[in-house]
């Protein structure tokens, strides 16, 4: 069976000629053309995202900027403390005892140690006299401004006849985990008690 027997008319042969263009042109769009604005909207689109990525950064190194000029004008100040990574109760001890040195007597009651997370609360019932108002108001200073973070609450204080101040307060010491080599008097962490 002939099927091309016959020669090509003029027509037929430019209606083949624009078959042709046209089919290289649908192939020529499918495989270039779609393929490189596929691969142009996926670069534009990646382009957007390193770029929000580069804000957040940016953002997040001015917060880290701004973070350490308040820690370095609170060091400037001397108003800065840091937690203790776990267990810091003897440095801690250790303190108290040195800015109680001066006092006529003391006594120090630690409550039981909390955990939130990573960090740690260490409570404490302190009681101790001095000579005079001054003296224990400085004492309280020390306190707050010592090294390790330590927040006083419920604080009272009575002046005898004579002078004599005694301050009876709460306060807690506050620690982290971080850092910290957990040991067999290391509370349960009730915040994952309660998820």
């Amino acid at each position: 069976m002939k099927i091309f027997s016959r020669d090509f008319t003029r027509t037929e042969k430019l209606l083949i000629l624009v078959l042709v263009l046209i089919l290289l042109a649908l192939a020529y769009y499918q495989f270039v053309d779609q393929t490189v604005r596929t691969t142009v909207a996926n670069a534009q689109s990646e382009a957007e995202m390193l770029e929000l990525e580069i804000s957040a950064a940016q953002a997040r190194a001015a917060r880290l900027r701004a973070l350490r000029n308040t820690l370095d004008e609170l060091e400037e100040k001397g108003q800065l403390s840091w937690m203790s990574s776990y267990n810091g109760s003897k440095a801690e001890v250790a303190f108290l005892n040195d800015i109680l040195a001066d006092t006529l007597t003391y006594s120090i009651n630690f409550d039981k140690i909390t955990r939130n997370g990573d960090q740690l609360r260490r409570s404490f019932k302190l009681r101790y006299q001095t000579g005079g108002f001054r003296l224990a108001r400085e004492i309280m200073e020390r306190l707050l401004a010592g090294e390790n973070r330590c927040l006083v609450s419920d604080v009272k204080c009575t002046i005898a006849d004579g002078g004599v101040t005694t301050i009876d307060a709460q306060a807690t010491f506050y620690e982290t985990m971080v850092g910290g080599t957990p040991d067999a008097g290391l509370p349960a962490d009730a915040a994952a008690a309660n998820r």
